[in-house]
């Protein structure tokens, strides 16, 4: 039996034995296993999918092939020669397809996320455009099918923001939005510049995936929660009650505010929602760092501190500087067409992870 043969006998097993199991009744009543075997079954899926046009156009190639052999009238003849050549062409494109279905993915890329944007270097501005990513991103969202909901945020008197936090939801979210993750630079000629000069500020984008309760339980006695007076722009006061709310997790430090929401339930509620994705995030990357130290190389970690795309006003140009591609359609970019980056990135982060399997294959 041939490798590729192996794994597609390995892929229909698999398929057919995750099938058998989301029939089980152990199974459907632990809601931690039924979601890793719904994931594993639309990943197999998938590839099992793919598995089955490759047999197809493998038994046509032998079936053409034994056929022709046999064959002497000129126009069946002609009939089965086009049949194996379509089949022969079809065959290394599937071959390709199932390797790179069964190449280990990241396990968070089907996970809903929430997007973290903060204004960084160049005040005012880099408020403003931290506001321009959040229409970025949420019309982007809205172009893929996506739902998103604004948890958290902090205006400024200008429209911009200090920071916003956006909930995406949608199957495959982290796997589209993860590529927005580090530092975005713009280049512009800021509204309240009188001289016309350009000025560099930047934004700094979070992609977190957002974790299940039954994945990441977050203990009550390791939360302090306080309550709060909101704020406006300029930091007025926006509510007669205190009505915004600030949860911490005591063991990191790490704090959340939400404010967007008249009920401190909600606000709470949103709160908790943001700090549960911030700390599942930290245990991932951990873990992803403790088994491989050098994933992701070459496109890039996707570091808060990682300078990833720059928008350049003037000549209309916006550069992704992990994979070099570039646009001179800013505010298309900035009305959330993404899928020429999403698309070269992913490609680029395919093509490295086929050739990380293959070289463990041959080590």
């Amino acid at each position: 039996m041939d490798p590729m043969e192996r794994l597609v006998a390995e892929i229909e097993r698999a398929f057919a034995e995750v099938e058998t199991r989301l029939q089980d009744p152990t199974v459907v009543a632990d809601p931690k296993n039924l979601a890793e075997l719904g994931r594993q079954h639309r990943r197999l899926g998938d590839a099992n999918a793919i598995a089955l046009m490759l047999r197809a156009a493998r038994n046509q190639l032998a079936e053409a092939t034994e056929l022709l052999g046999g064959e002497n009238d000129a126009e069946t003849r002609s009939f089965l020669q086009e049949e194996l050549e379509g089949a022969r062409a079809a065959i290394p494109g599937l071959e390709e397809q199932i390797r790179l279905a069964m190449v280990e993915r990241d396990p968070a890329d089907g996970k809903d996320v929430i997007v973290e944007i903060r204004a960084g270097t160049g005040g005012e501005e880099a408020s403003l455009f931290a506001a321009d990513l959040y229409r970025m991103v949420t019309r982007y969202a809205e172009r893929r099918g996506f739902k998103h909901t604004l948890l958290a945020s902090e205006p400024t008197e200008s429209g911009g923001f200090r920071d916003a936090s956006v909930g995406i939801s949608g199957d495959g979210a982290f796997s589209v939005f993860k590529w927005e993750s580090g530092v975005h630079r713009v280049q512009r000629v800021p509204v309240t510049e009188s001289q016309g000069r350009i000025h560099t500020s930047t934004a700094t984008v979070a992609v977190l995936p957002e974790a299940e309760e039954v994945e990441f339980v977050l203990d009550p006695k390791d939360l302090h929660i306080d309550t709060i007076r909101g704020w406006g722009p300029g930091g007025q006061s926006v509510n007669t009650t205190d009505s915004a709310v600030r949860v911490t997790h005591v063991p990191t430090g790490q704090s959340v505010t939400c404010q967007d929401e008249r009920s401190q339930l909600q606000n709470k509620e949103r709160a908790i929602r943001i700090l549960r994705a911030r700390l599942y995030e930290i245990e991932r990357l951990r873990v992803e760092a403790e088994l491989s130290s050098a994933r992701l190389a070459q496109i890039g970690s996707g570091s808060r501190s990682e300078k990833i795309r720059t928008y350049n006003f003037k000549e209309n140009r916006v550069t992704d500087h992990r994979v070099k591609v570039t646009t001179h359609n800013l505010q298309g970019v900035l009305m959330g067409e993404l899928d020429e980056f999403t698309e070269a990135l992913q490609a680029d982060d395919n093509r490295q992870r086929l050739a990380a399997a293959a070289a463990a294959t041959s080590g």
